[in-house]
């Protein structure tokens, strides 16, 4: 039985799909990487992930910041400060947009139009090990694996009005609501 997506595209025909479950990859740091994907061009995403491999920008840390250090790179995105470079996480996400980027050929959509429409990255159940510890104990060694899904889509072109729309759209006057009205009756 094939895996259910979270969201179904608004235009099945338009848009291609990936995902990825139980990766062997840090759930919060995958989740703050794919934060910083989304509504990213295919390109631009792309180009983002390598640059965060060598280093060269750094992923914003927003929700799971305990800890992480302040960086400079991080004043590129707004309203951040605090920034990594999630080496593996973004190369598993870079594989899932070359996996989608696939998808799109084989569908025979504009790779250049692409764009990430949604992108979500869930936790996956613990793996758990143990580490031996001094006199005897033994604590939990876990990890905390993660899902993710890609949904990249073609941006539509925007539609511009014609003429007999802008002469209708200036006749016509919004309907008042019905509290106004209320209270201008009363007045």
């Amino acid at each position: 039985m094939p895996k259910k997506y979270s969201v179904e595209p608004q235009n099945s025909s338009k848009s291609c799909k990936a995902r990825g479950s139980d990766l062997r990859v840090h759930f919060k740091n995958t989740r703050e990487t794919a934060a910083a994907l989304k509504g990213l061009s295919l390109k631009k995403a792309k180009n983002f992930l390598e640059d965060v491999i060598e280093q060269k920008q750094a992923v914003p840390f927003r929700r799971f910041n305990g800890g992480v250090g302040r960086n400079a790179q991080a004043k590129q995105h707004h309203l951040a400060t605090q920034a990594r470079w999630p080496k593996k996480s973004a190369q598993i996400l870079l594989n899932l947009l070359k996996n989608a980027e696939a998808n799109a050929e084989l569908k025979s959509l504009d790779v250049d139009a692409l764009h990430v429409s949604h992108i979500q990255v869930q936790q996956a159940p613990v793996g758990r090990r143990r580490t031996y510890r001094a006199h005897g104990r033994i604590n939990p060694y876990m990890s905390h694996p993660a899902h993710v899904e890609v949904i990249l889509s073609e941006k539509e072109a925007p539609v511009k009005k014609g003429a007999a729309d802008k002469e209708d759209g200036a006749a016509q006057k919004r309907p008042q609501k019905s509290k106004k009205v209320a209270r201008r009756a009363v007045e």
